[in-house]
C-alpha cells in the first residue's frame, strides 16, 4: 500500500521544522562523516596520503554539488506539485528525474577519468602526490552514480514528508563506510591492505548499497516511480533544471572557491595543505544542523505557496534566523576551545595541527551567518526562484571572498585566507536575509 505524502501546511511552524530537520541531522551527520572518517584512517598512512586526499576535496565537492543541485530542483518541483494536490504529476517528475540523474552520473564519470591529471595539476598537486591521487580517484569515480542518484531520491523523500527515511538510509550507509574503511585500507585476514585506494573502495561499495536501498523504498513503498516515458521527460527535466541548473551552479561555486583556496594554501607547503584538509573535513560535520535545516526549508516553503499559507513562510524565516545565529555562537565557542584537540585526532604533526586549529578558531565565528546563507539559498530554490540564490552565492564567493582572500594572504599569510572566509560569510548573510525577507513581505 502506498504511503501518502505528508502535508507541511498545518501545525506549529517551529515544531514542524524541528521534526523535519531532526532525522536529517543524523542522516547528514553520518553522510558528512564519510570524509572525516576517510581522512582519519588515511592520516594514519602519513602526511603525503593525507595531502593527496586534501587535493581531492574540491573535485569530490563538485560532484556532490551536482547531486545537491539536481536534488534542489527535484525537491522544489515535487513539493509545489504536492502542495497543489497534483500527485500524479509529482510521481512522473520523480521518475523522469531519476533517469536524468543516471545520465548525468555517467557523463561525470567519463570526464573525471579523462581529465584526472590536468585537473589535479591545476589544483597545485606536484608529481610526487599525483600517483596517490590517481589511486584514490581512479576508484572513487565509480561511486558517482551512488552519489548523484540517491540525492535525487532523497529529494523525493524530503518533498513528500519522509525525511526520516532519507536520514535513516544516510545513517546506515555511513556506518557501513566506517566499518569498511579500516578493513580495506589496512587489510585484515584475507583482505589485502589497499592503502588510500581502500578508502575509495569503501565509498564505492557503500554508495551503491545506499542507491539500491533508496530506489527500493521510493519505488516499492511510496510507489512514486514507474517506467520512464520519453514523451514526458523534456517537460519534467525543464521544470527540474529550471531550479536545478542554477542550484548546481550555486553549489559548484563553493568547491570552485575551495579549489582556489587549496591552490593558495599549497604555496605554504604540504603541511599547510594537510592542515587545511583536516579542518575542512571537520567543518561539514559541525555544520550538520544547518545542512539539515536547509534541506527541509525549501520543501516547507514550496508546499506553503498558496495565499492562505503565506504567513507560515514568514514564520519559518524568523524561526530559521534565530536558530542559525544562536547555534552559530555556540559552535564558535566550542571550536575555539576544542579545535586543537580535534585536529590532533587526525595528525601528530605540530604544523598540521597548528594550521587546522587556527582555521577552527577563526572561521567558526561566522558559522551562524553561513548557516543562514544556506537556508536563504534553499528558501529561494523552494520558492521557485533560483537566480537570487545564485546571486547570493556569487556575492559571497566571487565578490567578497576572493578579493578578501588575496588581500588577507598578502597581509597575514595562510591565516588571512581564514579571516576572509569569516568576513565573506557575515556580509553575504546580511544581504541574503534582507533580500528574502523583502520577497516574502511583497508576496504577502
Amino acid at each position: 500500500m502506498a504511503r501518502q505524502a505528508v502535508s507541511f501546511t498545518e501545525g506549529e511552524v517551529g515544531l514542524q521544522l524541528y521534526r523535519m530537520s531532526l532525522p536529517m541531522v543524523w542522516g547528514l551527520l553520518a553522510t558528512m562523516s564519510f570524509n572525516a572518517v576517510d581522512t582519519f584512517f588515511v592520516a594514519q598512512l602519513g602526511s603525503d596520503p593525507l595531502a593527496a586526499m586534501s587535493f581531492t576535496f574540491p573535485v569530490v565537492m563538485v560532484v556532490t554539488s551536482l547531486g545537491i543541485g539536481l536534488g534542489a530542483g527535484t525537491s522544489s518541483v515535487i513539493a509545489r506539485l504536492l502542495g497543489r494536490g497534483c500527485d500524479d504529476d509529482a510521481h512522473r517528475v520523480a521518475t523522469d528525474t531519476l533517469l536524468l540523474s543516471a545520465l548525468l552520473a555517467l557523463v561525470v564519470m567519463a570526464i573525471g577519468w579523462l581529465a584526472m591529471d590536468p585537473v589535479f595539476r591545476l589544483l597545485g598537486a606536484d608529481s610526487g602526490l599525483l600517483p596517490l591521487i590517481r589511486q584514490y580517484m581512479g576508484v572513487w569515480y565509480l561511486s558517482v552514480p551512488g552519489i548523484v542518484m540517491p540525492m535525487a531520491l532523497s529529494a523525493v523523500l524530503r518533498a513528500s514528508g519522509h525525511a526520516s527515511v532519507a536520514g535513516g538510509l544516510m545513517l546506515a550507509s555511513a556506518i557501513c563506510n566506517a566499518l569498511l574503511d579500516p578493513l580495506l585500507i589496512f587489510g585484515l585476514g584475507p583482505l589485502p591492505a589497499l592503502g588510500i585506494a581502500g578508502a575509495a573502495w569503501a565509498t564505492v561499495l557503500t554508495r551503491w548499497v545506499f542507491l539500491l536501498a533508496a530506489l527500493w523504498y521510493v519505488a516499492r513503498r511510496l510507489h512514486m516511480l514507474s517506467l520512464p516515458r520519453l514523451s514526458s521527460c523534456p517537460d519534467s527535466w525543464r521544470q527540474v533544471l529550471h531550479i536545478g541548473l542554477p542550484a548546481m551552479g550555486t553549489n559548484m561555486i563553493i568547491p570552485a572557491a575551495s579549489g582556489i583556496t587549496v591552490a593558495l594554501v599549497a604555496s605554504h607547503g604540504v603541511d599547510a595543505v594537510a592542515g587545511y584538509g583536516v579542518a575542512v573535513r571537520i567543518e561539514p560535520v559541525v555544520l550538520i544542523m544547518f545542512y539539515a535545516l536547509s534541506s527541509v526549508i525549501g520543501p516547507f516553503l514550496g508546499q506553503n505557496m498558496t495565499e492562505t499559507h503565506r504567513h507560515r513562510q514568514r514564520q519559518a524565516l524568523a524561526a530559521v534566523s534565530r536558530f542559525c545565529l544562536l547555534s552559530g555562537l555556540l559552535l564558535a565557542l566550542l571550536l575555539g576551545l576544542l579545535g586543537q584537540t580535534l585536529a590532533g585526532w587526525f595528525s601528530d604533526s605540530a604544523e598540521v595541527v597548528a594550521i587546522a586549529s587556527r582555521y577552527l578558531l577563526l572561521v567558526p565565528i561566522s558559522y551562524g551567518c553561513y548557516g543562514l546563507v544556506m537556508c536563504v539559498n534553499a528558501s529561494f530554490n523552494g520558492l521557485g526562484m533560483p537566480l537570487p540564490a545564485m546571486a547570493v552565492s556569487l556575492l559571497r564567493v566571487l565578490v567578497l571572498y576572493l578579493p578578501l582572500a588575496l588581500l588577507g594572504q598578502w597581509l597575514w599569510g595562510v591565516y588571512g585566507l581564514f579571516a576572509a572566509t569569516a568576513t565573506a560569510n557575515v556580509l553575504a548573510a546580511l544581504v541574503g536575509y534582507q533580500w528574502l525577507r523583502r520577497r516574502l513581505l511583497v508576496a504577502a
